[in-house]
């Protein structure tokens, strides 16, 4: 989380008063959160794996969150971001014996190999990981996943429930899930469809005709990213209500272009930044 600034005073009331000035975000709303497009939900888990990371190897040595639930983040610019950090701690349990270091969550619970040194191992990275499993992966991951990255999307959620194994481990299968392949794989190229021609209008757009599809990016239209403009003939023939889609020169993060599905191609509008596709009907 971005900190602007910070002002440290003593008051009569409270003394040793630390003021925080930080970056605005918005609140964490998981059934928001969960109508949203898989892209999206995918690119605030990718934020969340660098964060337990960073946790796991900070410059203070390992940091647990103790209370490590999604009203503790906030969203900026598409990123998860952690806000609030009083609870955050550095200290590793001390034990005696491998029972002392047990952690109990409400659907399993593990326990934990005592060093020689009389601490549990890595409990602070653990304790973040199987959290951060149970409050985001489980939920965000797996929901709508293109088929063709669901196998490699199972290994990162089992392997992340599972405590016993090493915790980079976990963290080393996002690396195999990069950007170009989430771009080229979320949806395989589609073979455009025999049946249905389009009609290209270069630099145009139909302002109004307009429904609702999900998850779309735009709450009163059908917006949706698309690899190629064949994906964008197969969504549009896949919608019965659909007679015209508009290519925008807006791209997602991943770099999919947004598309404009259309109901109608009643009324077409100049516009240099678009390409509109009227349906041809026999």
């Amino acid at each position: 989380f971005q900190l602007y600034g910070y002002c440290y005073q003593d008051s009569n009331d409270i003394p040793d008063t630390l003021t925080t000035i930080t970056e605005l975000g918005s609140p964490l709303e998981m059934i928001q959160l969960l109508q949203t497009s898989w892209e999206d939900r995918f690119r605030i888990c990718l934020s969340l794996v660098r964060l337990l990371h960073y946790l796991a190897h900070s410059p203070l040595g390992s940091v647990t969150l103790l209370d490590f639930r999604p009203r503790q983040f906030v969203i900026v610019d598409g990123e998860l971001k952690v806000t609030d950090l009083d609870d955050a701690s550095i200290e590793e349990s001390s034990c005696t014996s491998n029972s002392d270091c047990f952690m109990e969550f409400p659907a399993r619970n593990f326990t934990l190999p005592c060093s020689v040194e009389g601490r549990c191992q890595s409990m602070n990275e653990k304790r973040n990981l199987y959290n951060a499993y149970r409050f985001f992966f489980t939920y965000l991951l797996p929901h709508s996943a293109p088929s063709s990255l669901r196998p490699l999307l199972d290994k990162i959620v089992n392997a992340t429930g599972n405590c016993n194994k090493h915790g980079d481990a976990k963290y080393s299968f996002f690396s195999l899930t990069p950007v170009p392949s989430v771009n080229s794989e979320f949806t395989q190229k589609c073979v455009k469809s025999a049946n249905t021609k389009y009609r290209r209008v270069p630099e145009a757009f139909i302002p109004d005709e307009n429904y609702r599809c999900w998850p779309s990016y735009h709450h009163k239209g059908c917006l949706l990213s698309v690899f190629d403009i064949n994906e964008a003939i197969e969504i549009c023939d896949s919608y019965s209500q659909c007679k015209a889609f508009v290519l925008t020169n807006q791209t997602t993060w991943t770099g999919r272009q947004l598309v404009f599905f259309k109901m109608a191609s009643n009324r077409i509008m100049p516009d240099p930044d678009k390409i509109t596709y009227v349906k041809v009907t026999d």
